[in-house]
């Protein structure tokens, strides 16, 4: 059982999953893959995912068995890294966030929107996130927390520095090793990873994409606007590339 749980909250189509891969290269430190995934989409059972059947069966769909599963993790590291979505803890019991270092990770959502609307086309405030997120980060520093808030462009900007500070942030010793990673799948990925993790499968290190010269869905701008709204106030307390 690891001695520290570092928990990622993040937005989908983030660089979630290479900042999971960038801690697995630590040899100090197991992995763990969207946990509630399964838990999420049993609860919501409208939610045409890819591969849903697939990931509800892939995973326990009961909370507290989930939880068991974070705090009595069979990893021998002493540092447990749990990579989660925000939206995936709507409505649900979030007092566990006391009991771990919370790292928020956000990404401008014009390009967040863009890139989750090329697999679900009708995207909601609830898949994407940013609403809970920003509630989920009042919630920690309610409880006297000090959350870490990552914006994604900062970290592809300067991936040293950014995560040299992440981890000053979290008192724990920066490894070069986490700027720099296998392509290719991860043992520790979920199922869902065939629907998702292309990209970062491709990758081997934090690489900034090119920008799409796809045009903004004029339908999903009213849901632009409201997410630009909890980026802003999100984005004020990120660690900065420069």
């Amino acid at each position: 059982m690891a001695d520290e749980i570092l928990h990622l909250i993040s937005g989908p189509r983030n660089i979630s999953t290479a900042l999971m891969y960038s801690f697995g290269n630590r040899a100090d430190t197991s992995i763990l893959d969207e946990p509630f995934y399964a838990y999420y989409l049993n609860k919501f059972e409208t939610l045409d995912h890819p591969g849903r059947e697939e990931i509800i069966k892939s995973q326990t769909i009961r909370y507290e068995k989930v939880l068991e599963g974070i705090f009595h993790n069979e990893s021998n590291t002493p540092i447990l890294f749990v990579k989660n979505m925000a939206h995936h803890l709507i409505d649900s019991d979030w007092s566990f966030l006391k009991k771990v270092k919370n790292i928020f990770l956000i990404r401008n959502p014009k390009q967040l929107i863009a890139s989750f609307a090329q697999v679900i086309p009708q995207p909601t405030m609830q898949d994407i996130g940013l609403q809970l997120e920003y509630e989920l980060f009042n919630y920690c520093l309610e409880q006297d927390q000090n959350p870490i808030v990552l914006d994604s462009n900062d970290v592809l900007v300067n991936p040293q520095k950014v995560i040299s500070q992440l981890c000053n942030q979290l008192d724990i010793d920066f490894d070069a090793n986490m700027l720099h990673w296998k392509a290719g799948p991860r043992n520790e990925d979920g199922v869902w990873a065939e629907y998702w993790y292309s990209n970062v499968h491709k990758s081997t290190g934090f690489v900034k994409q090119n920008t799409s010269n796809r045009i903004f869905p004029e339908n999903l701008l009213p849901l632009l606007t409201e997410a630009e709204k909890y980026y802003n106030l999100l984005s004020k307390h990120s660690i900065k590339a420069n």
